[in-house]
This record gives structure tokens, C-alpha cells and sequence, in this order.
């Protein structure tokens, strides 16, 4: 009988976190900034969904080794990490992204005709900060 209890108790702090809205907002946040950054960063290897080449900087292209496309795939490698960070450690992984989007605007804002893409990335990089955050306050209550 007292593991019937247990696992009722140990179950109700379970389902009240599941009907927190700011939880379900960092598991929606989570899983977006986990999926997205690992297909992006396949993509950059397959180009099928856009030519990735031409989204970076003439001055970035300049100063990496190699080809436009192979600094994509440099690219594409370190989102994959990104998003696994996330998956993994959201703590840490919110911030990476974070700071990865900062430096995406800057390209694309030295980039003409890409300044509406670097607002869209503006946006994500508000999400990635608000992940990492949440992050933070419930690693907190799971720490208790």
C-alpha cells in the first residue's frame, strides 16, 4: 500500500507542473530551440530549403577558410551542437543559442536585403533568452 502512496504523492508535483503555463511555455520553448537549430544545421549541408551561401557576409566569407559553403557547414555543425545543448541542458543551451543568434544578426545585417530576416532572428533571439531563463527557474523548483 505505501508505494501506491508514494507514487500518488510523487505524482501530483508531476501533473501540476504539466498545467503550469510558464512550464508548458519552456517545454514549447525547449523543443523548438532543440528541433529547429539540428534541421537547420542538417540543412546547411543539403541546401534544400534555401542556398545558405548567400545568406553570409562578403566580409565573414572573406576572413574563413574555404568556401562560402564550407563555412555553412561549419555553420550547420555548430547549430546541430546548439540544438542538442538545448535538448540537454537548456540552462546553457538558451544562452548558446542566444549568443549564436546575436552574431547571425550581425552578418545579416552587413548582408543588403536581409535586414527582415536579422528582425525575425531578433525575435528568436528574445525566445532563446526567455528558454534559458525558464530554464533556470525550473531546474530551480526540480532542485527542491
Amino acid at each position: 500500500m505505501s508505494s501506491a502512496t508514494t507514487s500518488t504523492t510523487s505524482a501530483a508535483p508531476r501533473r501540476a507542473m504539466l498545467t503550469d503555463p510558464g512550464y508548458q511555455a519552456f517545454v514549447i520553448l525547449r523543443t523548438g530551440f532543440t528541433v529547429a537549430p539540428i534541421l537547420f544545421g542538417l540543412d546547411k549541408f543539403a541546401n534544400l530549403l534555401v542556398d545558405w551561401p548567400t545568406y553570409l557576409a562578403p566580409w565573414i566569407d572573406d576572413i574563413a577558410p574555404g568556401s562560402a559553403q564550407a563555412a555553412m557547414y561549419a555553420v550547420g555543425a555548430i547549430e546541430i551542437v546548439a540544438g542538442i545543448a538545448v535538448a540537454l541542458a537548456p540552462r546553457f543551451g538558451g544562452w548558446l543559442v542566444a549568443g549564436w543568434l546575436a552574431g547571425i544578426i550581425v552578418n545579416l545585417l552587413t548582408v543588403p536585403g536581409h535586414y527582415d530576416v536579422a528582425l525575425r532572428d531578433f525575435g528568436l533571439l528574445l525566445g532563446a533568452v526567455a528558454l534559458a531563463r525558464l530554464a533556470q527557474r525550473y531546474h530551480a523548483k526540480r532542485q527542491r
